[in-house]
């Protein structure tokens, strides 16, 4: 929908969809990555999944890296450089103009999926 716009652009960022439990060293999940109720991201978290999402901010298209390592170190976060001083688009990234085909794909989850889960996450979290 947006793909000939030139001001607001829609890029996925898969940071997230090959990441591992992070685990600590005696290869158990590592708590400090979470909060209290063993689900939600704790402080710690949080900032690894806002470098990890930064970082594919400016990788390009067809680039982006889809796991995240928990390595809690804080070089491994980019800046934008002179040759691409912006966030990575399709546009930019060199599919503006090309062949590739946008048009609606089978989803990868069934939308019933969603529904039936999210009901159940609803009432288990208030069991």
């Amino acid at each position: 929908r947006y793909e000939q716009r030139e001001d607001f652009a829609v890029v996925i960022q898969p940071f997230f969809r090959n990441t591992l439990l992070p685990l600590d060293s005696t290869s158990k999940p590592d708590m400090s990555f979470f909060a209290a109720d063993c689900f939600h991201f704790s402080v710690r978290g949080y900032a690894e999944m806002a470098m990890a999402l930064w970082n594919n901010m400016l990788e390009p298209v067809g680039e982006k890296q889809t796991y995240n390592n928990f390595t809690h170190d804080r070089s491994k976060l980019r800046c934008p450089n002179p040759e691409k001083p912006f966030l990575s688009t399709r546009r930019n990234s060199g599919f503006g103009n090309s062949d590739l085909s946008l048009e609606e794909t089978e989803p990868s989850v069934p939308y019933w999926a969603v529904i039936v889960t999210a009901v159940a996450g609803v009432l288990v979290g208030s069991l």
